[in-house]
């Protein structure tokens, strides 16, 4: 669009430059006024064949076929600038562009997907499946027309920047500083490690995930910066392996993970906002079994130590996080419950 703009204001001075040298022209060779001069400067260079204002003497007739010669290249190329950005739609993208710019710059806690490969895309369904914000940057300019489906393509939260995640501007592009986490799914793992590398000196806070195609590059990326490494060929590996010896476990988790088809959830819920009356509070004291019918099925306390299926007696701390398995509406009730403490107001 710079170049476009670049075009019509070079156009557009190399047209004052010619109005002004005719205008000049006429007044000088045919004694004609500043209005009849603008008059005929205007329809010699647009070639639009009105009668003269004055008839030329033969000075002003050479005069106007150079005005005519020097003019109708500029006049042409300024005409056709103009007509590209709206009927090439470049105008059109610009504005389009601008509006997801700011869009994105006013975007906080949102998710950075680097990469829109079939792991990239994978993530980024389920992402927004989970209500989140995410931002993808990929290189390729074809990957919308070929690889988003309509998960994606309709949801109001997906936006698509053209750059390489790599170069510090175009992850400032993304607002990487308002970022909470980023997903690194390159198969090449040196440019993870120098998306990571980047980003971390960006975003100290932000949560990033990589994924690894060697197990020799596992170290290097958490020595850079990853949070967490995934290795797809171990993963999917493992999980073959486990379909062999212990298949309906791992059906069932699919179903819940994944939720094909089944309405429940395994949600992660922080207890940062919980309500004061909540806090030290037991597991049996909350009810949350009765209350909500959602099941706390593990803990990861304030130290990061984990508890699996936590027993009654443990008891809940702010900087503690709580797994739940559960329907959508369980879940909103057990947060709302634990936010709010309307479960002692009602004892009370």
């Amino acid at each position: 669009m710079r170049k476009e703009f670049r075009n019509i204001y070079i156009a557009s001075i190399s047209l004052l430059i010619i109005l002004i040298l005719g205008v000049v022209g006429y007044m000088h060779l045919e004694k004609y006024t500043f209005i009849e001069a603008i008059f005929m400067t205007i329809i010699t260079i647009s070639t639009v064949g009105y009668q003269e204002v004055h008839t030329l003497s033969d000075n002003g007739m050479i005069f106007t076929i150079f005005l005519i010669v020097f003019s109708l290249g500029f006049f042409g190329y300024f005409l056709t600038s103009i007509t590209r950005i709206f009927i090439d739609g470049e105008y059109k993208k610009f504005i389009k562009k601008h509006f997801r710019t700011k869009k994105i710059m006013k975007l906080n806690n949102h998710v950075i997907v680097c990469g829109f490969g079939r792991n990239g895309r994978q993530a980024t369904i389920d992402l927004l499946e989970n209500g989140e914000y995410v931002v993808v940057i990929d290189n390729k300019t074809k990957v919308l027309k070929e690889d988003i489906n309509e998960k994606i393509v309709n949801n109001k939260k997906f936006i698509f920047v053209h750059g390489d995640a790599s170069h510090e501007e175009s992850l400032f592009k993304v607002n990487i500083a308002n970022a909470k986490a980023m997903i690194t799914t390159l198969p090449n793992d040196a440019e993870n490690l120098l998306i990571i590398l980047t980003s971390r000196d960006i975003n100290t806070r932000m949560k990033i995930i990589s994924r690894a195609s060697d197990e020799h590059s596992y170290s290097k990326l958490k020595r850079a910066g990853a949070d967490n490494v995934i290795m797809p060929d171990i993963v999917g590996g493992s999980r073959m392996a486990k379909l062999v010896s212990e298949p309906d476990i791992i059906e069932f988790l699919e179903m819940i993970m994944l939720r094909d088809g089944v309405d429940i959830n395994l949600d992660e819920i922080s207890c940062d906002d919980l309500a004061s009356c909540f806090v030290n509070s037991t597991i049996s004291d909350l009810d949350i079994r009765k209350k909500t019918g959602a099941n706390i099925i593990g803990l990861k306390l304030g130290n990061g130590k984990y508890v699996f299926n936590p027993g009654g007696e443990i008891k809940l701390k702010q900087q503690d996080k709580i797994f739940v398995l559960g329907d959508n509406n369980q879940i909103k009730e057990l947060k709302q419950l634990l936010e709010s403490g309307h479960y002692f107001d009602d004892k009370i």
